[in-house]
């Protein structure tokens, strides 16, 4: 029977296809769903205000009468303009072990690309840098932290039977906590901070809503990532959004930041303990006890993984070691709180910037993440 696919138009439909992944990865124990209550906002245009930005559509896939398979497709105005180029986005796919599924899926994305004059197809990616990216080629024997996705083997050799080509990679980490900081560390802190007039500035949830903080890590951001790979700089609504999102979620005794003598933000580390296998025993549901379930984790009883979210410096100031300033302030946090490893983020196979940082601490390499692209 050929495969059907089904624009997704409903409520009840849109359940159905945040859904999708449970009943894929079920018994698996390296997938961590995200939190549904979430994935219903992302992915409803009249409530992600990157809606406004980009147009959207959303896939399913049926083969023989049973959902097979999942993909949004998003056209990022923002990304085609700053990167002058027309290309259509894939995400939010799964699928099974089916290339006819695969293929009528990445199809339905090239078709809506077409439709608005778009010449490239390029995925996995989001809305934005802040949502689910890549494919995991390297790297499938370890729960996925709750920021970046795993996905099953077959993924790759799907997209690759179907043309594409890889475009960018990105590498995880995992980083183990010394048992103190290093001296060498602690030694740059100290001579950084003096000749540039640095310091650290930790501020309470008031202080951050006082000093319009979220506003200033959020600009910073879009200027330090701004030439990386197919960056979205992300717009005032947008900002704002995620301001509301997680400024009430993260502790933040785990966001570091650096000012300097002006009071300007020139760095930002934002860490959170890992929520990973919380969300995974509740499914990605809040209710009726992940939240409680996720607040214990946060803040309570940490699992022993930190995830490293983001590094941040203004363009100014890199390359004059205020990474240092930062983890001379983070490592005794995680001494203290008994954290064993922290898991970074996707960086860039290209950044070598970030991945020297790593190279004062062991780490054990956890997985490659590929974005693939092909012309339409």
């Amino acid at each position: 029977m050929p495969v059907t696919i089904k624009v997704v138009e409903t409520p009840k439909e849109l359940k159905e296809f945040i859904k999708f992944p449970l009943k894929l990865y079920k018994g698996s124990p390296y997938y961590v769903p995200n939190i549904y209550m979430d994935e219903l906002t992302t992915l409803d245009p009249e409530k992600n205000p990157m809606g406004k930005y980009s147009k959207s559509k959303r896939f399913l896939a049926y083969k023989d009468g049973k959902l097979a398979g999942r993909v949004i497709a998003i056209i990022n105005e923002i990304a085609n303009r700053d990167w002058d180029h027309k290309e259509v986005r894939f995400g939010w796919i799964d699928f099974i072990d089916d290339r006819e599924v695969s293929k009528a899926l990445i199809d339905a994305v090239a078709e809506f690309g077409r439709e608005n004059g778009m010449t490239q197809l390029t995925g996995p990616l989001g809305f934005t840098d802040f949502d689910n990216e890549g494919c995991v080629v390297e790297g499938f024997d370890s729960i996925s932290s709750f920021a970046l996705k795993f996905n099953y083997p077959y993924y790759g050799a799907h997209f690759e039977a179907l043309g594409m080509e890889k475009v960018n990679d990105w590498l995880e980490y995992r980083i183990f906590v010394p048992d103190a900081v290093p001296e060498k560390v602690t030694r740059a802190a100290k001579m950084i901070s003096e000749r540039y007039g640095l310091h650290i500035r930790k501020v309470t949830k008031k202080e951050a809503l006082k000093g319009n903080y979220g506003q200033k890590v959020f600009d910073l951001i879009n200027r330090t990532y701004s030439s990386l790979f197919d960056f979205t700089v992300l717009p005032p609504e947008v900002i704002d959004n995620y301001i509301k999102t997680y400024l009430g979620l993260l502790d933040l005794k785990f966001v570091t930041l650096v000012e300097d003598s002006e009071g300007k933000l020139v760095g930002v580390a934002l860490t959170m303990p890992s929520i990973a296998r919380a969300v995974q025993k509740s499914r990605g549901y809040l209710f009726p006890y992940g939240w409680w379930r996720l607040l214990k984790s946060m803040y309570f009883k940490y699992e022993e993984a930190l995830e490293l979210l983001l590094i941040a410096v203004e363009p100014e100031y890199q390359n004059r070691g205020v990474h240092a300033i930062l983890f001379n302030e983070i490592i005794p946090n995680l001494i203290k709180g008994g954290f064993k490893y922290g898991e970074s983020n996707a960086e860039m196979e290209s950044n070598t910037k970030v991945q020297n940082i790593w190279n004062l601490y062991e780490k054990q390499f956890m997985r490659r993440r590929r974005v693939y692209s092909k012309q339409i």
